[in-house]
């Protein structure tokens, strides 16, 4: 603490964090922002701070823990090459609209754009890739400056912002005075509702006869769970989620009938083409889910709530837009709609699941000749944690398969990355939604290629000893890429085999009891022991080789065409 009621710019960071309820952060110290970690040190009984292995660790980690807490995560770095290790975590956070702060430390402002050592632009690199970006070249600025990052971060549709801070911001002094922001001129988080355009919606919904919900992730992250569930069960009428939508509902419920998008449930993706109203709640229509524009839900009426008015008319055209916080709008849309089910309708669905049934989610599930296969592995998990894990997943087939099989009884619950599908997401996410969520059981299912993308952060886990589970399903290949060359490649499978090293050996160097699963009859036992333990555990699950995914709409190709085989 400086005198005459100063203090240092770095000391300002702490508090400013503290000023915000932040009391959990993760990073990696280096040179440039030294003088916060300094300052860091002297206040550990209040901000505990989480040395990660690698900065794409710290974002990820970041993430994981702003998704299971519903808070902003916080990640912190040094410059140059710490401020672009954090990139690809930044841009995973953007498009999946993930709150997080990071926190970077640049050169002194007088040796900026002087290429000097571990300089980087990381204004301009990462402009496209946050929501919101700021670089600190003054101390005085600082107060102000992260209020603001915080509040755009966490307002509207969240999302990542990047504070840049030159090292002599950090070491001059200033009078500290901080006021959380609760506005800021042209920025407007959460559009007016159109009462008139709700109302038009309501009319076309009690006319419908084949309606059809699609929801996302803009659900949980407004905290619309009731309010859903309530729209839903009044109209009766079939739902179905996107990836990150996945546990704004209870998989089982009986209004429930699937996934949507290139490897989801066939009923759904068919039956979106034959529907004569569909209600899009806090989803972007991405690439994944509609296929081919040109042939997706031509015959319905769009209704879209959505809070981000750039999404409205972005991939499908909505001929009834609702912008705004959907906590609001499904509330009043509720209150005007008819008590109705569309019981004929919805046998449309289970009549599609059944013709699923038996030529996929049998052989997935329940192989009778063939070796173990990840469908097996996530019913293993669903029967011992009883649908109220939260599983973290990576990139890949094991990520299909998990979205597909994994039961789910409350939100919050299904955590991975979505929009940039990236590899090495799901070990270090799960240290963050186990930190964001110490009281539930998290359960990472990663696969052999994107679990060495971050091994290194067994390294966080054994320093902290967080509790998390890991489970690796095995089966030697880029999975999902291997697939790809089968089945459009004339199996020419391109860099694709992996040469892997003894997993087993390598959790026990970091002190984490570890497991290797071969055979069908050790599945359970080793699943159920992995679970009950009270300590961070690593379980491989050797699967087959060549086993693909399906149901699958090729790229490009209409809802309509989805195989399943």
């Amino acid at each position: 603490m400086k005198t005459n009621n100063k203090i240092s710019g770095a000391e300002a960071v702490i508090k400013c964090l503290l000023h915000e309820g932040v009391d959990l952060i993760y990073g990696y110290p280096g040179g440039a922002i030294m003088p916060v970690y300094d300052e860091l040190y002297k206040y550990q009984d209040k901000l505990n701070h989480i040395l990660t292995r690698h900065e794409q660790g710290a974002t990820h980690a970041a993430q994981g823990y702003a998704r299971t807490s519903g808070k902003v995560g916080v990640a912190i770095a040094t410059s140059g090459p710490g401020a672009t290790n954090l990139v690809t975590g930044i841009a995973d956070a953007q498009i999946d609209s993930t709150p997080i702060v990071c926190i970077t430390g640049q050169v002194s402002s007088k040796l900026l754009g002087s290429d000097a050592f571990q300089e980087t632009d990381i204004i301009g690199i990462s402009t496209p890739v946050t929501k919101w970006n700021y670089q600190i070249t003054r101390a005085e600025e600082i107060p102000e400056i992260f209020a603001k990052a915080f509040y755009i971060a966490k307002t509207g549709r969240p999302g990542p912002v990047l504070i840049d801070i030159t090292k002599d911001a950090q070491f001059n002094d200033l009078i500290f005075n901080y006021k959380k922001c609760y506005g800021i001129r042209s920025y407007v988080p959460k559009p007016k509702l159109d009462l008139s355009q709700i109302k038009e919606a309501a009319k076309i919904i009690n006319e419908a006869k084949k309606p059809f919900i699609v929801y996302g992730q803009g659900v949980i992250l407004g905290n619309a769970e009731k309010e859903l569930r309530s729209f839903i069960e009044k109209t009766g009428i079939p739902s179905a989620w996107t990836i990150l939508g996945l546990s704004a509902m209870p998989t089982e419920h009986p209004l429930n009938v699937g996934m949507v998008g290139m490897h989801g449930n066939y009923g759904p993706n068919v039956l979106t083409n034959e529907c004569d109203v569909l209600i899009a709640i806090g989803m972007r229509f991405d690439d994944r889910v509609t296929g081919d524009l040109n042939t997706y839900a031509k015959q319905a009426k769009i209704i879209h709530l959505e809070i981000d008015p750039a999404e409205i008319n972005k991939n499908v055209y909505a001929h009834y837009p609702i912008l705004g916080d959907c906590k609001e709008s499904l509330k009043i849309l509720t209150s005007k709609v008819s008590k109705n089910n569309h019981d004929e309708w919805l046998v449309s669905f289970e009549k599609k699941m059944k013709i699923e049934i038996d030529a996929v989610i049998k052989n997935d599930t329940k192989p009778v000749k063939k070796g173990l296969t990840m469908g097996e592995v996530i019913v293993s998990i669903n029967k011992y944690t009883k649908g109220d894990a939260v599983i973290v997943t990576d990139v890949g087939q094991h990520q299909m398969v998990a979205c597909r099989y994994a039961k789910f009884v409350r939100s919050k619950s299904n955590i991975t990355s979505g929009g940039l599908g990236t590899m090495g997401f799901a070990l270090p996410a799960a240290i963050g939604a186990k930190m964001g969520a110490p009281n539930r059981e998290v359960v990472a299912v990663i696969g052999d290629g994107g679990y060495q993308m971050t091994i290194q952060e067994l390294g966080t886990i054994f320093q902290t000893g967080v509790a998390v589970k890991i489970v690796v399903l095995n089966n030697d290949y880029l999975g999902m890429v291997r697939q790809w060359q089968q089945l459009f490649f004339d199996k020419r499978y391109a860099s694709t085999e992996m040469i892997n090293p003894d997993f087993v050996t390598i959790s026990k160097g970091y002190n984490i009891e570890a497991e290797r699963v071969n055979e069908r009859e050790n599945l359970n036992n080793a699943v159920e022991k992995m679970i009950l333990s009270k300590k961070p555990y690593f379980l491989e699950v050797c699967v087959e080789k060549e086993d693909n995914v399906f149901p699958m709409i090729p790229s490009g190709s209409s809802v309509s065409d989805i195989r399943l085989k």
